[in-house]
């Protein structure tokens, strides 16, 4: 029974086109059956033209072409293709959809709470912490693009006085985690694994970027690095792309791409073999993350819930964010285009200076190890979506390789909030946090003045400033407000505490505060 289940989860795993074949070995060229089968199976989904070129390649160019061709399913990319371009009419098109923010049941906010609710939410996380029953899970694959570099996002320097990483600030902030939970319990070598799913393009410059910095202090067997899928970019015709003669066009198959990710990586196996029953999962972007944050842990687990999430109060109502709310009765995620302007800006009825839908998404969540236990019954419900792009791609008709001026095609992609729906309320919480304390976007090139690397920067120096007064120091500048800023390392306080020894003291900004002295 087990051995039909596997293979029952393979055989869709292969059709989503996310196993890996990369074993380091030269691919080998197929018989002429091999091939025959194969020529048939895509031309059963008009999908033929991809051997376009086969007869004039290479050996390993043919046996590379037939064993990627060999792990899509034509008629698999046809049918995702014609539901992602053509997708049933939902409610709110064939009516107005019924929107309302979650009850207070399933929320809390940092803003609201009482302090002794907050700490025990905290310490229950801690706790959880101490038995070795959380792990982290990074979604890293973009690459630094819009910032004006080639490296993995969570490589850039955002000109911090420390010059850290955003991947070193946030695996110090795991390695603080971890020795706050040593100090409550008195136990040693409490482990907080962090699983780094990284794309095509940023998975060897991750690796060697974690290995040049001995894995910034945690241990070596515990950042778990692993890859999302792909699927083939598409025509607009479509037909699927090839990049070049030998070479199928594809792109990584978004940031919903994570669940199914976690099954052909071994992920999810890796965790069982730990333990592991909580899962903070989050983007590399956010330079303010609270990684493995025990408040939010805590908060999840004393709901018995299978996902929470994170949001922010949104700052107004033209603000352009998606909103995490009950949409037909069911959490979700609505987009700012999606919502006309009166229910944008309609005011809550029990505190009118606020937003009726205020619960901003920042891609920040908690998934109990028991829900993602049952991935595999729920995968395949996940919907498609297109994203219109300028895709080079080789003419089949001449082999001339072409750069559009214009979208040509489309990728397909999923996204992490499409599983909300299939939740029952009772088991889905959202938490609203301080914004200035937890997210800080880093999305756009320097300059930008939005969501860029000084932006970044000033809210993370903006926030050790206010430590450092919390804590009873003073820090002053001679530049002007601008770069007032102190830069309080994780390894010295995760979230404020432990900053007693600045009391009295008078800090000259900028600075960073490295370590107790």
């Amino acid at each position: 029974m087990a051995a039909a289940v596997k293979d029952t989860v393979n055989s869709l795993l292969e059709k989503l086109n996310l196993t890996s074949r990369d074993g380091g070995v030269p691919p080998k060229e197929p018989s002429d059956e091999e091939l025959k089968e194969l020529r048939e199976k895509y031309a059963k989904a008009d999908q033929e033209h991809v051997f376009a070129f086969y007869d004039e390649l290479s050996t390993t160019e043919k046996g590379g072409l037939y064993e990627r061709l060999s792990i899509i399913d034509p008629e698999y990319i046809n049918q995702i293709t014609r539901s992602a371009l053509n997708p049933p009419r939902s409610s709110d098109e064939e009516g107005k959809a019924n929107l309302e923010p979650l009850p207070e049941s399933a929320t809390a906010s940092i803003l609201d709470s009482k302090q002794e609710e907050i700490e025990s939410w905290y310490s229950l996380g801690l706790d959880l912490v101490v038995k070795g029953q959380v792990a982290v899970v990074l979604m890293a694959g973009g690459q630094g693009t819009r910032l004006g570099s080639s490296a993995p996002k969570g490589c850039f320097d955002i000109q911090l006085p420390s010059h850290k990483s955003l991947f070193q600030i946030q695996a110090e902030r795991i390695w603080k985690v971890q020795k706050l939970a040593e100090e409550k319990s008195g136990k040693k070598n409490i482990v907080v694994p962090w699983y780094v799913m990284t794309s095509g393009p940023t998975r060897g410059p991750t690796e060697q970027f974690f290995q040049e910095h001995d894995f910034f202090g945690l241990g070596k067997d515990d950042v778990v690095i692993f890859e999302q899928g792909v699927l083939p970019c598409i025509s607009n015709e479509g037909k699927i792309l090839l990049e070049t003669k030998s070479k199928v066009a594809v792109a990584p198959d978004g940031n919903g791409g994570i669940y199914q990710a976690l099954l052909t990586s071994n992920v999810r196996t890796d965790m069982r073999k730990r333990g592991i029953q909580h899962i903070h999962a989050y983007c590399v972007d956010n330079c303010l993350v609270k990684v493995a944050d025990p408040v939010f842990l805590g908060f999840a687990a004393s709901k018995d819930v299978d996902i929470a999430t994170k949001v922010v109060r949104k700052r107004g109502a033209k603000e352009s964010v998606g909103l995490i709310l009950l949409k037909n009765g069911k959490p979700d995620v609505v987009e700012y285009s999606e919502i006309d302007s009166d229910t944008a800006e309609a005011k809550d009825p029990r505190q009118p200076d606020i937003l009726k839908f205020r619960a901003a998404n920042i891609v920040n969540h908690y998934y109990s190890f028991r829900f993602l236990e049952t991935i595999e019954e729920w995968v395949h419900k996940l919907p498609h979506h297109v994203a219109r792009k300028k895709i080079p791609y080789v003419d089949v008709d001449n082999g001339q390789t072409v750069k559009p001026e214009k979208p040509n095609g489309i990728k397909l992609e999923q996204f992490v909030f499409d599983v909300f729906p299939l939740l029952e309320l009772n088991k889905f919480a959202c938490m609203e946090v301080k914004r200035e304390d937890e997210f800080s976007p880093l999305k756009n090139a320097k300059g930008t003045g939005e969501d860029d690397q000084d932006t970044s920067k000033k809210d993370i120096l903006d926030q050790g400033k206010r430590w450092v007064q919390s804590s009873g120091g003073l820090v002053v500048s001679e530049n002007g407000p601008d770069t007032a800023g102190v830069e309080i390392s994780p390894l010295v306080s995760y979230g404020g505490e432990g900053l007693a020894f600045l009391k009295g003291t008078t800090i000259k900004a900028p600075a960073v505060v490295e370590k107790e002295d």
